[in-house]
């Protein structure tokens, strides 16, 4: 029974009828708005769906969508992965990190290239796994390369809780999570940026609480719309889109109220404080420096942190993505992933040349796996 109660309230999110029914209110709409509505998903997740189930062919032709940073993967800049490598070729150090980047391409190749030269890179799905590879080599050096937007930062901040209760003194970090704030802005401030409203992400609200986009909307005079994942969600948060904006208002809401609330995870958001400051600068791939859009461990934190012990084995020098990628011109909606010469041709989800394609929640990746271009 549980388990058709769960098929029925997933397939209700992909009802094709409801989704027929939402783009016909939109349709209806769309002539009343007095400029093209650029709408930005900051979430891949959001992109998938987006391309997968088709809901660019139901839309008005004044209605575009703007493909956001999409993930953590992503927006990793090659100097931070090259950082990665070199900490895992460093004599009796084993990196742990999430599984989805072992693929992502440095300067000089992926993770999954050092570990073929006989190095030990180890993937996790939980953190807290980590806990026992520390546990079972005390003789190594264990550096866990922590990615992710607000979303994941919670659990490396219980890793790190854990390993301080434990002792587990050869437990490293190397701390790369970002913060979805200050990017939106990095965005909007940009003169050219043809962004007019957003789609927020779900699973970063889920932790932050959708109050975090209340000051791009005063700022930018620009609507927000926290969405959740399925088709049926995001074609609700288009038509509040398109109804704040033909009535002329600016406003945050919020449609995913099943799992986000205005204030967000209070424990979660206090353990991150607890262990966690925000970085001066950190640089995005495809976005370039964005100021206090990072996190890095607080001072009484120091013997953990990784870039410190190591700081004179590290590479510091900035790479660029390719020449011929224009995934920040993507990012900003200067460009459409198939306007970039390099797209399918030598970039490719198997060869990635950009952040968009790096990723399988990258713009690129999306049209390409969906758009019928492969």
């Amino acid at each position: 029974m549980a388990e058709l109660e769960l098929k029925q309230l997933y397939d209700g999110f992909r009802c094709p009828a409801t989704i027929r029914n939402l783009a016909e209110e939109i349709a209806a709409l769309a002539p009343k708005l007095a400029e093209p509505l650029n709408i930005m998903e900051v979430c891949g997740g959001h992109t998938h769906t987006i391309m997968k189930y088709g809901l660019l062919q139901l839309l008005p032709e004044n209605i575009h969508f703007i493909h956001g940073p999409g993930c953590p993967v992503c927006v990793m800049p090659k100097e931070r992965i090259d950082q990665a490598a070199a900490l895992a070729r460093l004599d009796d150090v084993i990196l742990v990190t999430p599984g989805d980047m072992i693929r992502v391409p440095g300067s000089k190749g992926s993770l999954a290239s050092v570990r073929a030269e006989g190095h030990d890179i180890r993937a996790v799905y939980a953190p807290l796994d980590t806990l026992k590879i520390a546990a079972d080599n005390p003789d190594k050096t264990i550096v866990y390369f922590a990615i992710g937007f607000e979303t994941s930062t919670p659990m490396t901040a219980v890793l790190l809780e854990q390993a301080e209760a434990k002792g587990l003194s050869n437990l490293l970090f190397h701390i790369n999570h970002v913060l979805v704030p200050p990017a939106i802005d990095a965005i909007m401030s940009h003169p050219e940026t043809k962004v007019n409203a957003f789609i927020g992400p779900a699973h970063v609200s889920v932790i932050s609480g959708a109050r975090i986009y209340r000051p791009a909307v005063e700022r930018y005079h620009t609507p927000v719309v926290v969405s959740g994942f399925e088709p049926v969600d995001v074609m609700q948060s288009i038509l509040a889109l398109v109804k704040q904006k033909v009535s002329g208002r600016c406003e945050l809401e919020n449609q995913y109220q099943r799992a986000v609330s205005e204030q967000g995870n209070l424990l979660a958001q206090q353990k991150v404080a607890q262990f966690f400051k925000v970085r001066p600068s950190f640089r995005w791939r495809g976005l370039g420096p964005i100021a206090d859009s990072a996190l890095m461990l607080k001072p009484e934190y120091s013997h953990r942190d990784a870039e410190r012990r190591f700081a004179e084995r590290l590479p510091v020098k900035q790479i660029d993505d390719h020449k011929a990628c224009q995934c920040g011109d993507i990012l900003r909606g200067m460009a459409n992933p198939k306007d970039c010469k390099v797209f399918g041709r030598g970039c490719t989800p198997q060869t990635p040349l950009g952040s968009c394609m790096v990723s399988s929640e990258g713009a690129c990746n999306a049209y390409y796996r969906y758009a019928g271009v492969n």
